[in-house]
């Protein structure tokens, strides 16, 4: 199996990016946010303990976020890969999921990490803002979505880094180049 994360701050491509990867090499899709949608509208029992948590506006724990995931990877059967969007984002998470898909005798192949200034950043989501009509594309809460992401999320890469799988990819310039890049970096570790 081809298993991919895709690591970056918001407005970085990752969404892009990941369709590109999704149609290039037949990955399946596991996003966070989408799984515990699902989980909680088909009324499943980890929905509902997520719900019980998000209810009360607290996030949900990372043993039920792995249990959603192994029951996603137990269901779906055969694939390609697994591409993580969204997901791990602690290196608790990180280390998670490094021993769930030992299970399944798999491992994360690269972690792709769409690097973009700051600036771009703030440029993309506010512009974003404008057509997307997301609440949460605007100039306060981008500056503190992007300061989360630097102080919660970031540590995971020096993860990836000494599992030896970290890619760095320059995320600015024209979609299909930056994709190139993250062929050559996918293929190379394959």
């Amino acid at each position: 199996m081809l298993n991919i994360v895709i690591f970056g701050p918001p407005g970085s491509g990752k969404g892009t990016q990941s369709e590109n990867l999704i149609k290039e090499y037949n990955l399946a899709h596991i996003s966070t946010g989408d799984l515990l949608r699902k989980e909680i509208n088909t009324n499943t029992e980890l929905g509902a303990l997520a719900k019980s948590y998000i209810d009360k506006g607290e996030l949900v724990p990372d043993e039920v976020i792995i249990n959603m995931i192994d029951s996603y990877l137990d269901r779906m059967g055969r694939v390609n890969g697994v591409i993580f969007d969204g997901f791990p984002r602690t290196v608790a998470q990180a280390g998670a999921l490094r021993d769930l898909l030992k299970t399944y005798k798999t491992k994360i192949n690269v972690c792709l990490n769409l690097e973009v200034p700051n600036d771009e950043l703030m440029k993309r989501l506010i512009e974003r803002g404008k057509t997307s009509g997301r609440s949460d594309d605007n100039e306060e809460t981008i500056a503190k979505r992007l300061a989360t992401y630097e102080k919660q999320t970031k540590p995971v890469l020096d993860f990836y880094k000494k599992e030896g799988v970290a890619a760095n990819i320059k995320g600015i310039g024209e979609i299909s180049a930056i994709f190139d890049d993250i062929k050559a970096a996918v293929d190379a570790k394959k």
